[in-house]
């Protein structure tokens, strides 16, 4: 199914036919099919193989893999994916790897699957392979030694760590080969990551049953930027804290991350007075500014609200006055100048050098800024782009 995926998601047979003669196992060939699948069109891959194949040991199958012209990155993938099933067989039966017999697992038709699977990946270059939870099945299925469980011992050792489900179907709907292949190749298990398609690929299985389509699906597509968070408001009301307190508090909000934080005067329950603090911050702060509120304040609760901000560009630059310098905050809308300020700390830092009443070098100080970035009549705050830092 995961051979039929790829063939049909577009990548050329010739890719996995030539990975499959570099096997040199006589009368094995593939031979790619298009059928239905409860409606779906698909694309079934078809080994075949000689009626009788030999049973090969993970020793037996190294040694076929080792010898066959295969590109290097191939050849790896399938002694990488091979070992997988040996190591996890004998886990399951509680013997030494390098003699369990692989049985159905190291036929000629299951090698050429995984050769050509990963010939077929190799193929598409990508960056970035997940899946969603694999579906194993439930019940029981016939096996030589008698009736085993669904998911068998062997696939379940494979798929150690991956997010598994029974799915739909009391039977077996995840093969060991396909369980290796999985655990081998997938970055992340996840359902359908935010993603723009390009290309979709349809494998089909042997069976078609009636309960559900019998087929795994690949898709191909560029990772899509998800919408940007929104930031939120953190406020609480406050009526028995300290006034002298406050500009502490202002400052711990600042230092654990919101953006901005202020106070507004209220009045609450039975007139007393009090103050609601306020503070904005990116989603990723929320938590360090909520323990801020806690441990500065005497609050025991707050409101968090999402919020949406628009906000020009802004530049940081300097202007010299009277002598010194003092810093300016620019806003633009494009290339338009839309606000200009100056820093006030560093009027009043100049104002002590140089003996001067801070209003007069904060006279300066704008005029110098405004001269220095004069602003646009014609600019408009809706040319801003909406941000949120």
């Amino acid at each position: 199914m995961l051979l039929g995926a790829l063939l049909d998601v577009g990548v050329p047979p010739e890719v996995p036919t030539e990975a499959i003669a570099a096997l040199h196992v006589e009368h094995l060939h593939l031979e790619p099919q298009q059928v239905s699948r409860q409606g779906l069109g698909a694309t079934l891959a078809v080994v075949h193989a000689a009626a009788a194949d030999e049973e090969r040991t993970w020793p037996g199958v190294r040694a076929l893999l080792d010898a066959a012209p295969l590109p290097p990155t191939v050849r790896d993938g399938a002694l990488a994916v091979v070992e997988r099933l040996a190591r996890a067989a004998a886990a399951a039966q509680r013997v030494d790897a390098e003699e369990v017999p692989l049985r159905e697992l190291g036929t000629a038709r299951e090698l050429a699957s995984i050769v050509g699977v990963l010939a077929c990946l190799e193929y598409l270059e990508l960056e970035r392979l997940t899946a969603s939870p694999v579906a194993v099945g439930s019940g029981t299925v016939p096996f030589r030694s008698g009736l085993q469980p669904v998911p068998g011992p062997v696939v379940l050792e494979l798929l150690r760590g991956v997010p598994v489900q029974a799915g739909v179907l009391p039977e077996e709907t995840c093969t060991a080969t396909g369980a290796a292949l999985l655990a081998a190749r997938v970055d992340d298990w996840t359902p359908l990551p935010a993603v723009r398609p390009q290309r979709v690929g349809t494998g089909a299985g042997e069976e078609d049953p009636e309960e559900l389509p019998n087929v795994v699906r690949l898709v191909l597509g560029e990772p899509s930027r998800p919408a940007p968070l929104l930031p939120v408001v953190v406020e609480a009301n406050v009526d028995d804290l300290d006034p002298r307190l406050w500009p502490g508090v202002l400052d711990a909000l600042l230092a654990a991350g919101a953006s901005d934080a202020w106070l507004t005067p209220i009045l609450v329950q039975q007139g007393r007075p009090a103050h609601m603090l306020s503070a904005l911050c990116r989603p990723d702060a929320l938590t360090s500014v909520q323990s801020a509120v806690f441990s500065a304040t005497s609050t025991t609760g707050m409101r968090v609200v999402e919020a949406r901000k628009v906000a020009l560009e802004r530049s940081l630059a300097s202007v010299d006055v009277l002598g010194g310098q003092v810093g300016v905050k620019v806003a633009t809308a494009g290339d338009r100048v839309v606000n200009v300020g100056v820093e006030f700390e560093d009027v009043v830092t100049l104002a002590r050098e140089r003996d001067l009443p801070v209003k007069e070098v904060l006279r300066a100080a704008t005029a110098a800024a405004e001269a220095a970035y004069p602003a646009d009549p014609a600019s408009r705050v809706e040319d801003a782009p909406p941000l949120w830092g």
